[in-house]
């Protein structure tokens, strides 16, 4: 990891409205790790995410991915800082940069899987269809899909279709990974396939922010476990701090009903058995 953030964010705060689902989210990622957000529903994880990929417009604060100040320009002058939106090309530019694999997996239903990796590195990129094809049939390599290229996402299971979704956001070569609850709209027996893949990108280094509630992902692989709730950062640090050992109230609540679930959960497993 570098000492300059490769994503610096500062007092961020977004509303819908009259609900204001950021308080001032202060975060820093650096390149090379990985962060998991815990919290309840609500706390504006998912917001967070969407808003340093500029999906949503924030209200103030600023948010930085490698040195870029994302969906605005700071035209300040005399030491007064005034904020211009960029244009939507401009935006859509530093997208490009960015992966996103969102809860559900969004495939173009009428393309194979290879087809759908291919998409926007030939469609976005411009780039040459027969170079981009041996990267994609690499990736789904990668993501242990080697022998699904010609299948369409109705063929596959939800596990293979996040799977090519991950691939797919990969082609892009981006520098930063955000991965949504990627696991949440997963039958149980699919979700380790799909972890595994995420734990393969950690160990190679992909720099990744992860919205989850796999408590064993974070522990293991996160380098970094931020609590947040009520829109605001509660709590941040190792992984092993702050889900063993929590020093606020919020996240002992939260982390004991989230066991007291998984419980519930793992019992109606087993008298199914």
């Amino acid at each position: 990891m570098t000492d300059m953030p490769l994503v610096h964010a500062v007092q961020v705060r977004k509303s819908y409205g009259p609900n204001e689902v950021l308080k001032g989210i202060d975060l820093d990622v650096h390149a090379g790790e990985v962060v998991c957000l815990l919290g309840p529903s609500g706390s504006g994880k998912t917001t967070f995410l969407r808003c340093i990929n500029q999906l949503e417009e924030i209200q103030a604060g600023r948010i930085f991915v490698d040195g870029d100040l994302m969906g605005y320009k700071d035209k300040g002058t005399k030491g007064a800082s005034k904020l211009h939106r960029l244009k939507d090309k401009e935006i859509a530019a530093q997208r490009r940069e960015i992966g996103m694999v969102f809860q559900r997996f969004n495939l173009f239903p009428h393309m194979t899987a290879l087809e759908n990796v291919m998409e926007a590195p030939v469609k976005v990129k411009g780039r040459r269809k027969a170079e981009v094809r041996a990267e994609a049939i690499d990736l789904l390599d990668k993501v242990g899909l080697g022998d699904k290229v010609s299948a369409y996402p109705g063929q596959l299971s939800g596990g293979q279709q996040q799977r090519v979704a991950i691939a797919r956001a990969l082609a892009m070569q981006p520098k930063l990974m955000l991965f949504d609850e990627p696991t949440s709209a997963l039958d149980p027996e699919l979700v380790g396939e799909v972890l595994e893949v995420m734990r393969d990108l950690a160990k190679q280094g992909m720099t990744m922010l992860v919205v989850t509630h796999e408590m064993a992902f974070a522990r293991d692989v996160a380098d970094r476990v931020v609590f947040m709730d009520g829109g605001v950062v509660v709590e941040e640090g190792p992984p092993r701090q702050v889900i063993n050992e929590p020093k606020q109230q919020r996240t002992k609540d939260f982390l004991s009903r989230l066991r007291t679930e998984h419980e519930r959960v793992a019992e109606a497993a087993a008298e199914l058995l």
